[in-house]
């Protein structure tokens, strides 16, 4: 759900992580900037380094583990019941 106000601070860096796979035009909306990308970018730059966190791009925000989680969906396999072991 889209914020209803632009987020700031940590807030925004968390939002804009979560929404960082799906694009800067999602992530900006997603974190209440609507289409204003330049306020976006700018507040997401401050809020970044206030954390001291070394981030150019919303790309930059997506972990290794969030990699990895993505590359978790496989086949499951499994017996079919319990006693089928």
């Amino acid at each position: 759900m889209a914020s209803a106000k632009p987020l700031h601070g940590t807030e925004l860096v968390d939002c804009a992580r979560a929404n960082a796979k799906q694009g800067i035009e999602t992530a900006a909306y997603q974190c209440g900037y609507g289409d204003d990308l330049n306020t976006f970018a700018r507040e997401l730059r401050q809020a970044c380094e206030e954390m001291n966190l070394q981030v150019k791009e919303l790309s930059e925000l997506i972990t290794d583990q969030d990699l990895i989680l993505q590359l978790g969906t496989g086949e499951v396999v499994a017996p079919d019941t319990a006693s089928e072991l």
